[in-house]
């Protein structure tokens, strides 16, 4: 089996601009094994989905603890890197994070900047830069080199004017990146003009979300894309087609 660190600079390799590494967002060891048999060597784990496989809400419905028990389950049947969403970081420390996402078999994360424990205020730009940060030290104190994704909720959210969100969110991430993040995450749909402007201004691998029945490979690659997750949207179109089955027996 693979070290931690070796999995985690194979994952961090994976991410190329232009040549973007697919890691399908999954959320139990069913979905994990469906996603390496299809050929996939790199995992995500969406907080989104797994929350709704174990009955939670999504915004840290579930807590850490529930969240490590499916990294495990999964960790325990396929030998690929996992990058786990931590959403927020679940109002705890830094070192706890690192070490329980260590020892559940992951060897990334993002960190969001919407604080779901705090009533969903968005970290100050150096507030989050400094969580980042504070992840990098555990990480390389642990002797793995995480790979740490920076995720900024403003499109999401839609924080503030439209016409200088852009502008906002790569200060945001340039913070981060400063911080010793590895890849960035402007997660929400954009033009195309858009994203070629992020992955062309910003200094990191960019983390962009892809739609499994929708999205073009080759178009995110030409916008530079390095990194595509399918977030909660590989779920929801098993689910679309479960009740397409579903329906002609009711």
């Amino acid at each position: 089996m693979t070290s931690l660190e070796g999995k985690a600079k194979t994952f961090l390799e994976l991410h190329r601009a232009g040549d973007p590494g697919i890691f399908p967002t999954v959320w139990d060891a069913w979905s994990a094994n469906l996603a390496v048999a299809a050929g996939f060597s790199a995992l995500t784990l969406g907080s989104h989905p797994v929350a709704d496989s174990v009955g939670r809400s999504d915004k840290e419905g579930m807590t850490f603890a529930e969240l490590l028990t499916r990294v495990r389950q999964i960790s325990e049947v396929v030998d690929v890197p996992i990058s786990v969403d931590i959403e927020s970081g679940y109002g705890l420390e830094p070192a706890q994070l690192i070490e329980g996402l260590l020892e559940a078999g992951a060897i990334g994360l993002n960190i969001e900047d919407t604080v779901h424990s705090e009533g969903g205020r968005l970290r100050g730009a150096q507030e989050h830069a400094d969580l980042v940060h504070r992840l990098r030290q555990f990480a390389d104190a642990a002797g793995v080199h995480v790979v740490v994704n920076a995720r900024t909720d403003l499109f999401l959210r839609q924080d503030g004017d439209k016409s200088d969100r852009v502008d906002r969110a790569i200060a945001r991430l340039q913070l981060a990146a400063t911080a010793g993040a590895d890849v960035l995450y402007p997660v929400g749909r954009h033009s195309d003009a858009e994203m070629r402007r992020l992955t062309s201004e910003l200094p990191l691998p960019i983390n962009a979300i892809g739609l499994p029945g929708e999205s073009d490979r080759a178009v995110l690659a030409a916008q530079g894309v390095a990194r595509v997750s399918f977030g909660p949207y590989f779920q929801w179109a098993l689910a679309e087609e479960a009740n397409r089955l579903l329906e002609r027996w009711k």
